[in-house]
């Protein structure tokens, strides 16, 4: 990049800054003005104000300016991992480093990002100083143009040499080392390298590597061409880029209302540092026919797999109140524990019945499923198949599908100081829920199975 261009962005730079506080200055002065009658007075405050403008313009001349600035420079530092994300009140130092990793690491690091931004730390009121030498202008920056021996930008408005060393120096102490140092607030860990050997570790938080997760997702997220895309799915029309979604996130507020205090980069981000969601991923089992099952009631089936934890309630809370009187709050505690168990039943009974699969599957060679419950979750192939649909009218399977039931619940219940027998069976099959449930389905399909 050409400096001179470099050099006109120092210009303009300074300019953004000047005009707010010349403005804001105006106003103030107008403010006090309008409450002044004496005409002595207004003439004083005139004057006075229009030799405090006069300072204010002179401060903001490029030479005094960056004069100022780089004696500023010292109060901030330039690092990619910055030690007041992990506590705001941590004195300890923050780290610049330039180590790359090109051989294509396997994480997700600092190292492995090919233009990694650079935060600054230290003084909030310095921070326009950062902004000076990070900005980026045609490719460069005016710090890298420092940091490998090119001073020209700054040469076309230093008086003499002696200037442009001035400048140089102030603004390359943001880049100088110190002596490393942690703090009490810092997190720090002993790392064992040999009997009662430690290295002391003190983990820093990448700002580099939060800004280009930022910038990654703010893109997918809040870019035109995101938007676009996103229009383009909720009106289910096709779009030429592919939809980038990033669910699950969580946000890191840091710093509070004053996130500048933290770093940089980090009042650029607002305070938020997205986090991305690490949890295991959840397995979704694609549901299948029984085929290979004699009854869904088997030990091993998926039913039995979901239903599991509410038969453990409805046995914990039975083996809790064993030992009481039968109360109508008891009655309806177990009534509530079995109507769950029926529900689990049905809405897996649905989700076989529902299968898009070729109606009839249980009509095959492999199918192991007893008669009654083939009659049950396989309601279309009776289109079909007239034996079949006889079967079903006859509705003899439902009395079967029933006794499987009590049969099924007494044994999952059954415990060393817990017992059932017939009568227990009885009320499972024929629960009031059971026989409603049976019937709304009976009633879904009537239609469909004609």
């Amino acid at each position: 990049m050409e400096s001179k261009n470099l050099s006109q962005f120092i210009i303009s730079y300074i300019e953004s800054r000047k005009q707010p506080k010349l403005e804001a200055f105006d106003k103030e002065t107008e403010k006090k003005l309008a409450g002044l009658v004496d005409a002595d007075e207004i003439a004083t405050a005139k004057q006075a104000a229009l030799a405090q403008r006069r300072e204010l313009e002179k401060r903001y001349e490029v030479r005094n300016w960056l004069t100022e600035a780089a004696n500023r420079a010292a109060q901030i530092n330039l690092v990619t991992h910055a030690l007041k994300f992990t506590h705001s009140d941590a004195k300890g130092t923050s780290v610049f480093t330039e180590d790359r990793d090109d051989r294509g690491a396997c994480y997700l690091a600092t190292a492995t990002l090919q233009n990694p931004a650079i935060d600054a730390v230290g003084n909030a009121a310095a921070l326009d100083v950062a902004k000076l030498l990070q900005t980026e202008f045609q490719g460069d920056t005016l710090i890298a143009q420092l940091n490998r021996g090119d001073y020209s930008a700054l040469a076309e408005w230093a008086e003499d040499e002696r200037q442009l060393q001035l400048w140089v120096s102030g603004f390359k102490q943001v880049l100088a080392d110190k002596q490393p140092s942690s703090h009490t607030l810092a997190k720090q860990l002993y790392f064992p390298v040999g009997e009662n050997q430690y290295h002391l570790l003190s983990p820093l938080f990448s700002s580099s590597l939060a800004q280009a997760m930022h910038q990654r997702l703010a893109e997918a997220r809040f870019s035109d061409k995101a938007k676009e895309i996103a229009a383009a799915a909720r009106a289910s029309k096709w779009h030429a880029e592919p939809r980038v979604s990033y669910p699950n996130t969580a946000v890191q507020n840091i710093g509070g209302t004053k996130p500048q205090n933290i770093s940089y980069l980090n009042s650029v981000r607002g305070g938020r540092n997205w986090l991305l969601s690490c949890a295991a991923p959840n397995w979704v089992s694609q549901q299948q026919p029984p085929l290979k099952q004699t009854s869904i009631f088997n030990q091993r089936g998926e039913f039995a797999s979901k239903v599991r934890p509410a038969v453990w309630k409805m046995r914990e809370y039975l083996l809790s109140v064993r030992m009481l009187e039968g109360t109508q709050e008891i009655r309806q505690r177990r009534l509530s524990h079995m109507d769950e168990i029926i529900d689990i039943l049905f809405n897996y009974a649905a989700g076989i019945q529902n299968l898009d699969i070729q109606a009839g599957w249980s009509a095959g060679e492999g199918c192991q499923l007893k008669r009654s419950q083939q009659l049950w979750l396989d309601p279309l192939r009776g289109k079909n198949d007239a034996g079949f649909a006889f079967e079903r009218e006859g509705k003899d399977w439902q009395k079967e599908l029933a006794l499987d039931f009590g049969v099924w619940l007494n044994r999952q219940l059954e415990h060393a100081e817990l017992k059932f027998g017939e009568v227990e069976r009885r009320e499972w099959s024929v629960a009031a829920l059971f026989r409603q449930r049976l019937r709304e389905f009976e009633a879904e399909w009537a239609e469909d199975t004609q």
